[in-house]
């Protein structure tokens, strides 16, 4: 099934690793083969809704510091198609949502999950960008729009975290989740599989830890507009649930 996820996109570190999580993205990639992503990154921000279109071999944006040579020289040489990203730009306008094509390379919120789900890089990549400041409804709406891509072929993937507070951040992986972020993540769960939308979109007064688990809205958007994207009468069903990384990182990933 190409029914839209929201995946959590790991650190640069998932680049190397073969750990669970990097074999559940090899196992989601043998059953899931779209013809072309596109994918909402939380390391893609700009105001207005910016789809970056080529038919080209995508850049890499090296979107992260501190790093071994090695993590600098990494290449995922997928192509982008200028006919899904118009696809996704006259759906969206359709909706009256502010939208632009512009080109922007890779980032690490999509070639480490890509590498591993879809290693030869033989399919059609669209990365789209995401605002952190429009309100959850807003976020929603963007999904509604692309909703019933799949009958295309074409997988909607939100890339991103539910828990991001780098000031929390553990540097130790196995380091025992925090109480906060554990109850802030098991709220979610219960509220998507739920598909309780009334208090997915109140998440920020009702969630426990909420501005803890998010002071900033980028890496939690990309699960509202997976959300969104979704059939609303599908059950959304839980992808990958094993572990809390560095104190707070959770890697749990959804189906809609």
């Amino acid at each position: 099934m190409l029914s839209p996820v929201f995946l959590a996109h790991g650190s640069p570190f998932t680049i190397f690793e073969d750990s669970n999580f990097t074999q559940f993205l090899n196992r989601f990639g043998q059953s899931h083969r779209p013809k072309a992503i596109v994918i909402f990154s939380a390391h893609f921000e700009n105001e207005i809704t910016t789809i970056a279109a080529t038919d080209g071999v995508h850049e890499m944006e090296y979107d992260y510091y501190g790093f071994p040579p090695e993590y600098y020289q990494v290449q995922y040489p997928a192509r982008g198609s200028s006919i899904v990203a118009s696809i996704v730009e006259e759906r969206l306008r359709k909706r009256h949502i502010p939208v632009q094509q512009k080109y922007r390379g890779m980032d690490h919120g999509v070639f480490p999950i890509l590498r591993h789900a879809y290693p030869e890089a033989d399919i059609p990549i669209v990365p789209v960008s995401v605002n952190p400041y429009l309100p959850p409804e807003q976020q929603l709406a963007i999904g509604e729009a692309l909703r019933g891509l799949e009958e295309d072929g074409i997988l909607v993937i939100g890339s991103g975290f539910l828990s991001h507070n780098l000031y929390e951040f553990d540097r130790d992986p196995e380091a025992p989740p925090r109480a906060w972020a554990a109850e802030f993540i098991d709220w979610i769960r219960e509220k998507v599989l739920a598909r309780d939308i009334k208090s997915l979109v109140a998440y920020e007064t009702l969630a426990p830890h909420a501005k803890r688990a998010v002071p900033r809205a980028e890496h939690f958007v990309p699960l509202l507009i997976a959300l969104g994207s979704g059939n609303p009468d599908k059950k959304p069903q839980v992808l990958y649930d094993e572990e809390v990384k560095h104190g707070s990182m959770s890697n749990l990933s959804f189906q809609f």
